[in-house]
């Protein structure tokens, strides 16, 4: 049979490196085993995975599935790595095909003792959030039946309560219904009295107005007598200035006149 020629790094450095990291992870999941049963690590060919024995976390009522879930899958991680370094060694052997076909059987051998595992494990999941379920319902038909005399208390008291309050409602409806005229009497009186005021207001506004606008008459009044006294006085100044020219005026004509009529006399008196 013809063997196909390794196609990545020399079969003897690589077969080391990938046995060297196999080894490291199978050291990493060692934590998640040791916490497995001896049961569930190795299950016989052809039978159910048992039960796994329960952790002291699981007495207690909180069975650790996040540990048991790790382990599996660290499980599946391994042998998937396990299959992939079997196939590569399989091309530094003479019978090639015949190499992996074994490798690929043993992979799916252990693939399924995981997955019976898976199911067993996800099966008592189930059971126990069921039985959770069971004992948180039973546990609240235990409180609900233990509160219900408390709870019909509760329910007596807030029906006492609300028939009082419709009671005080009912007296408070007719004590405003019977003081329903004396505050329209009392409404009506409020109004009245803000007319009245509204009306002295506007009274007073207007008179203010009025005021103010005989104020502004009379002082522009006097203003403007004060403007005629001027021009009066200035006429009369105008007046006496122009009568007291004329009569030096007509003084001058008189001297004039007295003037001549000496000189006639003088020159009658010459002849």
């Amino acid at each position: 049979m013809f063997r196909s020629p390794p196609t990545t790094l020399p079969t003897t450095r690589l077969s080391v490196a990938l046995r060297a990291a196999v080894l490291a992870a199978a050291a990493s999941a060692v934590p998640f085993c040791m916490s497995m049963p001896a049961r569930a690590q190795a299950v016989p060919e052809g039978q159910p995975a048992p039960a796994p024995i329960a952790s002291d976390a699981a007495s207690a009522g909180a069975p650790d599935f996040s540990s048991r879930q790790q382990a599996l899958d660290d499980r599946t991680a391994e042998n998937e790595y396990a299959y992939g370094v079997a196939v590569h060694d399989c091309y530094s052997k003479f019978f090639v095909n015949a190499c992996i076909n074994r490798a690929r059987d043993k992979m799916r051998e252990v693939r399924a003792k995981i997955r019976a595992e898976q199911l067993a494990l996800d099966e008592e999941r189930r059971s126990v959030h069921a039985r959770q379920r069971d004992e948180q319902d039973a546990l609240r038909r235990e409180r609900d039946a233990a509160q219900a005399p408390q709870r019909a208390s509760s329910a007596a008291r807030n029906e006492q309560a609300y028939e009082d309050k419709q009671r005080q409602h009912a007296l408070d409806e007719a004590r405003r219904n019977a003081e329903a005229p004396q505050r329209a009497a009392d409404q009506a009186a409020y109004d009245r009295k803000q007319a009245d005021f509204q009306r002295k207001l506007d009274e007073a506004r207007r008179n203010a107005a009025q005021d103010a606008k005989e104020r502004a008459e009379r002082a522009q009044h006097f203003s403007q007598k004060q403007v005629d006294a001027q021009q009066h006085k200035a006429d009369v100044e105008a007046r006496q200035k122009q009568a007291a020219q004329k009569a030096q005026e007509k003084q001058e004509q008189q001297m004039q006149q007295q003037e001549q009529q000496k000189r006639l006399q003088q020159e009658k008196e010459s002849d």
